[in-house]
């Protein structure tokens, strides 16, 4: 069993509920905005004074004594253990998206050390990428498509700005909708405290929805201490009713879940964006974004 280190730090506990009848969302992250670092508005500050301890690797951490019922998908779970990226469970890289300016997302930036996914960040020679893009990162994308389930992975963040990601998507012509378990950088100075949250949806059809412009939910939390410093545990439980979000076991926020119902892949990455302030700093290249593992179970009565 890999080692497993949690931070135990007294504050204060908040879990909020989401009214998901909000209202149409004017994207705060657009690039039109041209904004760099978002300001400070915490939802509340998350209570690290009860950290679940992990006693086996069979259920998530937050339902150690699995009262949720979950059976671990050995399938769709990887452990990173191998010697090159399993192909047969993860697009090596994302085949709908070549990245977000300045950002080129390139194949050869994951690779696997020491049991982990190893996303690394380059500077190709100018003329080398598509034009506007001037820097490479890694990403994953999950072959296959789960609709409900638990999916739980440790990370340990680029200390430099670079966003790591864990998150769901499915970007389909008529449905495309969005879950962030992890979205953050703490590699910037004014974000080493910030754990952000957010779900999307972009379209959905009439009988999912029906939306037709963007719509999102986005909530900040504050925590006591620097996420680049350490690995950490991020999970999502995910049904028909909620969606809950976890770091460490914790649980922080809870939403209605009123519109993802649609299967979604998981996606690991690293990017650039200039809403966290996120640009490529070439001074501060040699810095790793770690994956120890993806775990992913199923309700016990949804396995045949």
């Amino acid at each position: 069993m890999k080692n497993y280190i949690k931070s135990i730090l007294p504050t204060v506990m908040c879990i909020v509920t989401l009214n998901t009848n909000a209202q149409v969302n004017q994207n705060p992250h657009s690039e039109s905005t041209g904004l760099t670092i978002p300001k400070k508005f915490y939802k509340d500050t998350i209570d690290f004074s009860n950290v679940p301890k992990r006693i086996t690797d069979k259920y998530p951490l937050s339902d150690q004594n699995n009262e949720g019922n979950w059976v671990l998908d050995k399938k769709a779970s990887d452990e990173f253990n191998g010697k090159k990226v399993n192909e047969n469970k993860w697009f090596p890289n994302n085949p709908k998206w070549k990245g977000r300016q300045p950002t080129f997302f390139a194949k050869e930036n994951t690779t696997l050390k020491n049991g982990c996914a190893v996303m690394k960040t380059y500077k190709p020679e100018v003329g080398t990428l598509p034009e506007g893009y001037t820097h490479t990162a890694g990403f994953l994308v999950s072959k296959e498509l789960f609709l409900y389930g638990y999916f739980e992975a440790r990370l340990k963040p680029n200390n430099s700005p670079w966003v790591f990601g864990f998150w769901m998507s499915n970007n389909e012509r008529d449905w495309w909708t969005e879950i962030d378990i992890c979205e953050n950088c703490p590699g910037v100075a004014a974000n080493r405290h910030d754990l952000n949250s957010n779900v999307h949806v972009f379209k959905a059809p009439a009988d999912k929805g029906d939306v037709k412009k963007h719509i999102s939910f986005p909530a900040k939390y504050y925590i006591p201490f620097e996420l680049q410093k350490d690995f950490h545990v991020w999970g999502l439980d995910w049904s028909k009713e909620y969606i809950r979000l976890y770091i460490d076991g914790v649980l922080y926020r809870e939403i209605e879940n009123k519109y993802w119902h649609q299967p979604l892949r998981i996606n690991v990455n690293n990017e650039s964006n200039k809403w966290f302030g996120a640009l490529p700093d070439d001074n501060r290249m040699d810095s790793e974004y770690l994956i120890d593992y993806v775990r992913v179970w199923k309700k016990k009565y949804y396995i045949i």
